[in-house]
Parts: structure tokens; C-alpha cells; sequence
């Protein structure tokens, strides 16, 4: 997906200054939070490239999401990554929004501008994270495949405009409630047919057959439920992602690869989402690699 034409932010620090400079406030909140991994990214991201940022989590009650963002934002927040279950309450909580963020109508991004900017800027970089974990990290080529989504929610609505930018062949949504899937396809329609792909929506019971790319953006696997379809959605060599990662996706992708699938989990998608919003915080963008690695070691080593 082309870069979205984001509205100015606060300028990247001098390298050499950073160290001398009070660091400026950011966060993940969710509800759960206590698990993210944001912390350890965001930290490594902030010493490769000398921005004085300090990161934390911030658990946000489930009705009072509004009050714990403003709550931040008046202890000196500048910006803020929302996890579940808040991404649509983020997006209304956005003066300005970017294309993708529009387009998805949920938010993982808040870069807490004041007035004089505009107000507060929304954005999602949960696609645009995706598609680079996936062509980039895993060398797989979109353009072309069949791509089944699963899931209709914050996260498959954040996701699935990046995918169709990627040019599948054709791209089905699924989800338990078909009608809520069949709203988000409504509203991507006119997005597919500029990048010529073929969207439909469908239920978890019935998504069609032998699937190139699956991907898994419901809550099974939060919860350790089976999974969400039937193995007649993949072929042989098919692959298989979780948005997921660690413990909460091993099911997932254990059953994926008892079926013939290649897997993957979520980590790389988290790691680059994370590096889309530093860019939209700080004006620069990190590298990737090494802090990925990283991170995978950190996990794969507390096993």
C-alpha cells in the first residue's frame, strides 16, 4: 500500500541531543495489556535511532477507555499504540485520520497533537505492518494469491485494505456473523476494484476451498478455541497466519501444520505495525531486523 500522505508531526530529535533531552511519554493501552511486547520494541527502536522516548502500558477499563487516553494525554503523552478491544473507540476518538485509518474506521495509532496541529491524529498500521511481516520478512508474493480473512473485527478491518493494495486474485472475509462482514466488503468494495482484486464476504462454516494465504484476525486463538475453520480452506503448501503470537498461537498453527500449511505468527506484523507508528510519532523509521530478532529470541528463549 502507498504511503498514506500523513500530516506533519513533531520532527525526529539530533541524534546527539537525545541523551541531554527529558524523553517524551508514549504507551500501549488495551485491556488486557500486561502481555505486550510494545515496551521492548518501541525501547530497541528508540536507542537505534537516538529518539528520547520512554514507553509504557497503561491498562484502560473497559468503560473508560476515553478517560484513560485523555488521563495520558494530560500527563504529558505525545502518542499512544490501542489494542484490544478499543480500536473503534480510538478511531472516534480521532480529530484527523489518515486514508487507511478511514478506510478500516478503527485505529491502533494515536499521535496526541494538540489544537494548534489539528487536534488528535488516528491512523492503522496493522495492514500496512502485515504486508510488510508478510512480503518483506517472509518473501511471500501477494499479488495474485487467494486470501482468506478471518474475522471481521478491529483487526480484520485494519488489515484487510493493505491485503487488497497487495492485488490478490480475490480476497473472502469471513466471519461468525456473515452480515458484519458483509458491511466491511461493502465498504472496501470500491478499494478492490482500483487494485483488482475480487472481495466477497461468507461465513466461518462455508469460506470456500483451497486457499493460497489464510489469515486469522478473530479472537480464537485469545480465548484457545479449535479453530475457526474447516481444513478444507487450505491446500497443500497453503500459508497460514495468526495475528497472534507465542503461546496463544501454537494451537492455531499446530493445526495449520498438521493440514499440509506452512505458519506464521504475528510477531513480524507486530514488530513492523510498531515501526509504522514511530514514523508517525517521530518522522523516523527504524529498522526492523535486528528487533525483530531480538524479540523472537526474548520469547523463544522463556519458553
Amino acid at each position: 500500500m502507498s504511503e498514506p500522505g500523513l500530516p506533519p508531526g513533531p520532527p525526529g530529535l539530533p541524534t546527539t541531543a537525545a541523551p541531554a533531552l527529558a524523553a517524551d511519554l508514549y504507551a500501549v493501552l488495551g485491556n488486557p495489556v500486561a502481555h505486550s511486547r510494545s515496551p521492548f520494541i518501541h525501547a530497541r527502536f528508540a536507542a537505534q535511532t537516538g529518539q528520547a522516548v520512554r514507553y509504557d502500558r497503561v491498562l484502560a477499563p473497559l468503560d473508560g477507555f476515553e478517560d484513560a487516553v485523555r488521563a495520558f494525554a494530560a500527563a504529558g503523552g505525545r502518542g499512544c499504540n490501542v489494542t484490544v478491544p478499543f480500536k473503534f473507540a480510538a478511531c472516534a476518538l480521532a480529530a484527523r485520520r489518515s486514508e487507511r485509518a478511514e478506510l478500516a474506521q478503527a485505529v491502533n495509532v494515536l499521535r496526541l497533537d494538540g489544537p494548534a496541529a489539528g487536534g488528535w491524529f488516528g491512523d492503522n498500521t496493522d495492514g500496512i505492518g502485515l504486508v510488510r511481516d508478510l512480503e518483506g520478512n517472509a518473501g511471500v508474493v501477494l499479488r495474485g494469491c487467494r486470501v482468506l480473512l478471518l474475522g471481521a473485527g478491529g483487526a480484520g478491518a485494519g488489515v484487510l485494505g493493505p491485503l487488497l493494495a497487495a492485488r490478490p486474485a480475490e480476497l473472502v472475509l469471513a466471519n461468525r456473523t456473515p452480515q458484519r462482514a458483509a458491511a466491511l466488503v461493502q465498504r472496501h468494495r470500491d478499494w478492490a476494484g482500483r487494485h483488482g482484486a475480487r472481495l466477497a464476504a461468507a461465513g466461518l462454516d462455508e469460506p470456500g476451498r483451497g486457499f493460497d494465504v489464510v489469515v486469522n484476525a478473530t479472537s480464537s486463538s485469545l480465548g484457545g478455541a479449535a479453530a475457526p475453520v474447516a481444513p478444507g480452506a487450505l491446500r497443500p503448501g497453503s500459508l497460514v497466519v495468526d495475528l497472534m503470537y507465542g503461546a496463544a498461537a501454537q494451537p492455531f498453527l499446530d493445526w495449520a501444520r498438521a493440514h499440509g500449511a506452512l505458519a506464521r505468527d504475528g510477531l513480524g506484523m507486530l514488530v513492523e505495525q510498531a515501526a509504522e507508528a514511530f514514523h508517525v510519532w517521530r518522522g523516523v523509521r527504524p529498522d526492523t531486523a535486528p528487533v525483530l530478532a531480538a524479540l523472537r529470541a526474548e520469547i523463544e528463549g522463556g519458553r
